[in-house]
């Protein structure tokens, strides 16, 4: 749950004060869409994304949907490809978020009409309109 609660509180618009600054997860879910906290047990994407499942034949709609929900939150698609949508949005103190947004399913099943598609969201690290790359976690010396 707690990758769900960071993602409520990157997909949640722009604050100002006095204002609860996190929806929760299930607040996210947009209509025809399941919460998928599992995200299918695919590309290992559970704990670290938020997602959501619908049949396959209503994902791309979905992901149109998603886009609208996001750019009304500050998003700002800026870029992908087929099956990936980047957004950036601008800090308070200078700098942007990323996230990215990924429509998947089971390549091993059928693609019939009982398949079922997935959405993915998930932070990009670090500051995405920096030119300079986030730094590496420096691991720990090992213990003597």
């Amino acid at each position: 749950m707690i990758v769900l609660a960071a993602a409520a509180a990157l997909l949640a618009p722009p604050t100002t004060a006095g204002q609860d600054p996190a929806a929760s997860p299930e607040a996210m879910v947009l209509p025809g869409a399941t919460l998928a906290p599992d995200c299918g047990n695919l590309y290992g994407l559970a704990g670290r994304a938020f997602c959501v499942s619908a049949p396959l034949t209503e994902i791309g709609g979905l992901a149109d949907a998603y886009i609208a929900d996001l750019q009304t939150r500050g998003w700002i698609p800026a870029g992908g490809d087929d099956n990936r949508v980047v957004f950036v949005r601008r800090r308070d103190g200078g700098g942007c978020d990323g996230l990215q947004m990924h429509a998947f399913y089971n390549t091993s099943l059928s693609t019939g009409p009982e398949a079922v598609g997935y959405l993915g969201l998930g932070p990009i690290p670090g500051d995405v309109c920096s030119d300079q790359p986030a730094p590496l976690a420096t691991p720990a010396p090992p213990a003597e």
